[in-house]
């Protein structure tokens, strides 16, 4: 019983020691930031925090060379050898036995025995001033090719679909982490407090990995993305329920947040701040979502330019929507393209007419995306990234010891393919070069977690000092790897 007595004495003092007395400081601090975004609702004398707070811009580490990004996945891995990796020597093996240093110690996702090589199967030319070698599949991107910065010798450490997308936007193969848009968003805020600070817009499907690869992770859940549909309501139940107005919605959520605040004044949760300041977020944008997601305003030479129609719910439309959130300053925009694997299984996922049909359906909107962006002035500010998860081998695919009924090839993870472009990037560059058969990758070789530094340096942060603490220590996304690609940068 002393010994119990003792615990709660000392219980009661720790609540008065500085580190306490200044941690309800940073609580009731918060409040006043929470204060002004809930007036808007009519709501006041919130209580608030760290969790909660709102999403006010945010001073980085330095001066910032990209504003916004607009990150396009490509989930599943186009065949870098068939777009931008010009390997003539490996048409000269093109049905040859792999060789045997291809193989020995190395793990593959299906390939098993040995594959027989495969030659790139379109047709490569050089563009722009730069020179960039391209193929027939992106006559698009051609014609943009000195606005982008090519990185040719990317590498990871996953072979499977969802374990590297999960490295890719968080950092780790794992489960848990938060996605770099959840990062840049913590860092940095919004700029438009009527608009979630990361916005999701898929098409074709969802990423392998789901959801996670755009949650906040061990970060206050305020700043996950947001999926956004192109077809219907923007967000789901963004609309008001049949037979309530705008004015009952109001006093709704009011009654909801007077409840959250007393439960948080009694069990001192920080989540129940951050559900407060969704609550609130979620009724600004019923007015501010629906207005940016409609097209209908746009004018006829821009539908045109993306190739798309209002409603049709394509990856074209799905990019005009990301330069329209961009131009109302959200901050990080993530595009998912679904069905990008290439395994020669089938004539949709093969590198003949699949991979040529993909690009048909996404080549003209990423170019008009770029050309539209430089066109309003916004890409000198907004980092574009175009990538996947991994790349593709040079060799054939097979299964059993049977090679596939179409021109397939499986995951690599050694050599691969990203380019950047705007937001403080060089313009009409390649980084890294693989070697002639485009297996290894020979020269300024660039690890994802390269890549994530590279990408938070051009926001103004220093990836080793932008941490969070969790669970006894700080973490952050490129965990403890990662340097800083300067040849790429302006």
């Amino acid at each position: 019983m002393e010994k119990l007595l003792k615990e709660l004495q000392y219980a009661q003092l720790e609540r008065q020691t500085r580190r306490h007395f200044l941690q309800s400081c940073g609580f009731g601090l918060g409040a006043l930031g929470l204060g002004s975004l809930l007036t808007s609702c009519g709501t006041s004398d919130a209580v608030t925090g760290r969790a909660g707070e709102s999403l006010s811009a945010r001073i980085p580490h330095f001066a910032p060379k990209a504003k916004r990004v607009i990150y396009i996945h490509m989930a599943g891995a186009p065949s870098q050898l068939e777009l931008f990796d010009y390997k003539p020597e490996l048409l000269k093996y093109h049905g040859k036995d792999c060789p045997a240093e291809f193989l020995e110690g190395k793990k593959f996702a299906f390939i098993q025995g040995v594959p027989k090589m495969l030659g790139p199967q379109s047709k490569f030319a050089q563009y722009g001033q730069s020179g960039a070698w391209m193929s027939d599949y992106v006559p698009y991107l051609q014609t943009v090719a000195d606005e982008i910065t090519f990185m040719k010798a990317m590498h990871t450490d996953q072979f499977n679909h969802a374990p590297a997308q999960l490295l890719m936007h968080t950092g780790s193969a794992r489960l848990g982490r938060p996605s770099l848009g959840a990062w840049a968003t913590y860092g940095l805020g919004s700029e438009n407090q009527n608009l979630p600070g990361f916005i999701v817009l898929a098409s074709g499907g969802q990423p392998d990995a789901g959801k996670s690869v755009y949650g906040s992770g061990f970060l206050p859940s305020v700043y996950q993305g947001v999926q956004c549909r192109t077809g219907g309501d923007p967000v789901l139940y963004v609309s008001d329920p049949h037979g309530m107005n705008r004015d009952m919605r109001k006093q709704t959520i009011e009654a909801i947040n007077e409840i959250n605040k007393q439960t948080y004044e009694d069990v001192q949760d920080p989540e129940i701040l951050t559900r407060i300041s969704q609550y609130e977020m979620a009724f600004r944008m019923q007015m501010s979502v629906p207005e940016v997601m409609d097209v209908s305003k746009e004018p006829q030479y821009i539908l045109d330019m993306y190739g798309v129609k209002p409603g049709d719910g394509t990856f074209a439309m799905n990019c005009l929507l990301a330069r329209k959130l961009v131009e109302n300053d959200v901050r990080f925009v993530q595009l998912f393209d679904w069905g990008w694997d290439g395994h020669g299984t089938s004539k949709d996922h093969n590198v003949e007419g699949g991979l040529r049909q993909k690009c048909r359906e996404s080549d003209q909107p990423v170019a008009a995306l770029l050309q539209d962006l430089k066109m309003r002035g916004l890409l000198e500010e907004t980092l574009v990234i175009w990538g996947a998860e991994f790349g593709r081998t040079p060799m054939q695919e097979n299964r059993n010891g049977l090679v596939m009924p179409f021109m397939g090839r499986d995951h690599h993870l050694d050599a691969f393919t990203m380019w950047m472009a705007g937001g403080g990037v060089k313009k009409g560059f390649s980084h890294g070069e693989t070697d002639e058969l485009g297996y290894y990758g020979t020269k300024d070789r660039v690890h994802v977690h390269d890549l994530q530094a590279t990408i938070l340096h051009l926001m103004g942060f220093d990836h080793e000092k932008f941490t969070y603490p969790f669970q006894g220590r700080n973490f952050r996304l490129t965990d403890t790897e990662g340097k800083v690609v300067k040849q790429v940068i302006a």
